[in-house]
């Protein structure tokens, strides 16, 4: 009886400082995406404050590739170990699976959530010198020139893409879809007049919005903004069904241990909740969402059967 107790003592002991110690070694962030986009940002922000906060070294690894699959898919093949982590917006997560073939990875099964960190809504903006003055008018526009308005967009597959196509499906519109190769070359376009509309994620527009660069219609979140309070929803243009979130979130390999999964996410809601972080993640347009790894799993399934219907139905792909 002693020695099973001593023993239960021991593992116990040990188990302490293992968490204790954790991190012992520098812990790899990939980002699926070049630096200095949205997702990079987050992740960025995080590794500081873990860094404050659990000590050791978060270091920032770029695995850009394939709308972020390839990154997604070094992860999973990492050991489950606490030091490797996924920060990634929701592509590789819910929409990529559904429109690359051999996706190396299966997006619901081989990542432990954590959290989903923040979210975002997008805004339809369209040229300053557009003839379309609200959404009654880009409506009435597609609907007398079907398939020919267009509509540019960070890439094929993208939110701002999935965007469109959900409000051309619940609107029973047609536009033109211009994929770009990211979201700053679709952005130059749009302010040069070169497209006539676009979804665009509130933080990477809403300099462009109050510069009077750019006309915004619309916000695709079930709430008004309040960094464009002006700008009403979709919803309340009588467009109901095309609410979009684009977010980022934070995942691991499957088979991370119990313990350092807890502490992680303590760690990054501590840090998404920090004064700091919070009122300059909010002046972006961010909405802090630190939600548990049970409500990511929920969230993250909802999201991939919706995403995987849109996907379908209109016949999206890669190409």
């Amino acid at each position: 009886m002693k020695k099973n107790l001593l023993g239960l003592a021991l593992a116990l002991a040990a188990t302490v400082n293992a968490l204790a110690a954790y991190p012992e070694k520098p812990v790899t962030v990939v980002v699926p995406f070049p630096p200095g986009g949205s997702t990079d940002n987050i992740a960025r922000v995080l590794s500081q404050k873990l860094q404050e906060s659990l000590g050791g070294s978060f270091i920032i690894d770029n695995k850009p590739g394939a709308t972020g699959t390839i990154g997604a898919a070094f992860v999973k093949r990492a050991p489950a170990d606490g030091y490797t982590l996924f920060v990634s917006s929701l592509g590789p997560f819910v929409i990529a699976p559904h429109l690359i073939k051999g996706v190396q990875y299966d997006a619901l099964k081989d990542f432990d959530p954590i959290t989903v960190a923040v979210q975002a809504p997008n805004v339809l903006v369209v040229p300053a010198a557009s003839a379309d003055k609200n959404l009654a008018d880009l409506l009435a526009h597609l609907k007398r020139t079907s398939g020919k308005v267009s509509f540019a967009s960070s890439g094929n597959g993208s939110s701002d893409h999935l965007s469109a196509e959900l409000f051309w499906q619940q609107t029973g519109t047609q536009g033109l879809h211009i994929p770009y190769k990211g979201g700053g070359p679709a952005i130059n376009d749009l302010l040069g007049a070169q497209v006539d509309a676009a979804f665009v994620n509130i933080n990477s527009i809403i300099q462009h919005v109050k510069a009077g660069k750019v006309r915004a219609l619309a916000i695709s979140s079930e709430k008004r903004s309040p960094l464009l309070p002006e700008v009403p929803t979709l919803a309340e243009q009588g467009v109901k069904g095309a609410e979009v979130q684009s977010w980022q979130a934070v995942a691991a390999p499957r088979g991370l241990p119990a313990d350092v999964k807890a502490r992680l996410h303590g760690a990054i809601v501590a840090a998404l909740g920090d004064p700091v972080v919070k009122d300059k993640l909010l002046a972006q347009g961010f909405e802090i969402v630190a939600n548990t790894p049970e409500q990511f799993a929920r969230f993250q399934a909802a999201e991939y059967a919706r995403w995987k219907q849109l996907i379908e139905a209109r016949k999206i792909t890669a190409d």
